[in-house]
């Protein structure tokens, strides 16, 4: 089986795992539903750690990046139900019931949604038809399966409105606070521009301004600069980190660690750890 299978073309995705595995980096342009059926799910973002298990719901907000970790449980496999909650749709939706936001949400990015006795009704009635891929599903069955989410959603939590009903492009933020809190995502700067609610020529603009370099020099050198404080202080092995910090591969963290300190970083963990202990 592939993980995730597409249940209903890029809304409705379910994924089963046998084995432990971390993604690398995931970004979310739309609210997305986690319904997790069974092991641990687990969300790491700047300003948020987030695990859930079997039985709970998560709803993760728009324009954000980070990680994740899938854990089935002893005995046990690994499945979740994801429903992107997709843009198009949810203006539909807001047509349809006269809904809109009223103010600016300003709660957790992240949200765990309460045990509700008609959302978990909901959460049953969608389990087997992931489990069977979908195949009972039409296309229809699944957008209706998707609105009855959202109207559950609301009633349980009514401040969602302002959550999932604002359409507003992301307002330009603090681009520095940003930037020394997320750097260690690999993502492409052209979505670092969208997170931060900019153009790409504004955000590469503003970001010479705030640190006086291109953007991908100054990621680059941030990222190896947090490499070195973490083997030479915390004794961190390079195979543990190098994926945190936002390099595809160890061997290019290597040639690019090597390049800027004239150490490989294996080369340094011997260093370090011959150095007598101040303590």
């Amino acid at each position: 089986m592939i993980s995730p299978e597409e249940i209903l073309p890029g809304v409705i995705f379910y994924s089963y795992l046998s084995a432990e595995r971390k993604e690398k980096v995931c970004f979310w342009n739309h609210p997305t539903l986690i319904l997790q059926v069974s092991g641990q799910f687990t969300l790491e973002t700047s300003g948020q750690s987030i695990s859930m298990t079997g039985g709970e719901m998560l709803l993760i907000g728009k324009n954000q990046v980070g990680t994740l970790t899938k854990t089935p449980l002893p005995g046990a496999n690994y499945e979740t139900i994801v429903i992107s909650l997709q843009e198009d749709l949810l203006r539909k939706i807001a047509l349809e019931e006269k809904l809109e936001a009223d103010r600016k949400y300003i709660g957790p990015p992240n949200i765990l949604i309460p045990f509700n006795e008609f959302l978990q009704g909901y959460f049953h009635s969608i389990v087997p038809y992931a489990r069977s891929s979908g195949a009972a599903m039409t296309d229809e069955m699944g957008i209706l399966k998707v609105k009855e989410g959202v109207k559950l959603l609301l009633l349980a939590l009514p401040v969602l409105r302002n959550f999932l009903f604002d359409f507003s492009e992301p307002y330009k933020i603090d681009l520095e606070k940003f930037m020394l809190s997320n750097f260690h995502f690999n993502v492409p700067v052209e979505k670092f521009a969208q997170l931060t609610g900019r153009s790409l020529a504004g955000f590469k603009r503003d970001f010479q301004k705030s640190f006086g370099s291109p953007p991908r020099q100054w990621l680059q050198d941030k990222r190896l600069n947090a490499a070195k404080h973490l083997i030479e202080n915390k004794h961190q092995k390079p195979s543990a980190i190098y994926l945190d910090l936002g390099f595809k591969s160890l061997s290019h963290f290597s040639y690019s660690f090597k390049k800027k300190f004239g150490k490989s970083p294996n080369e340094l963990v011997y260093f370090s750890s011959r150095q007598p202990s101040l303590g």
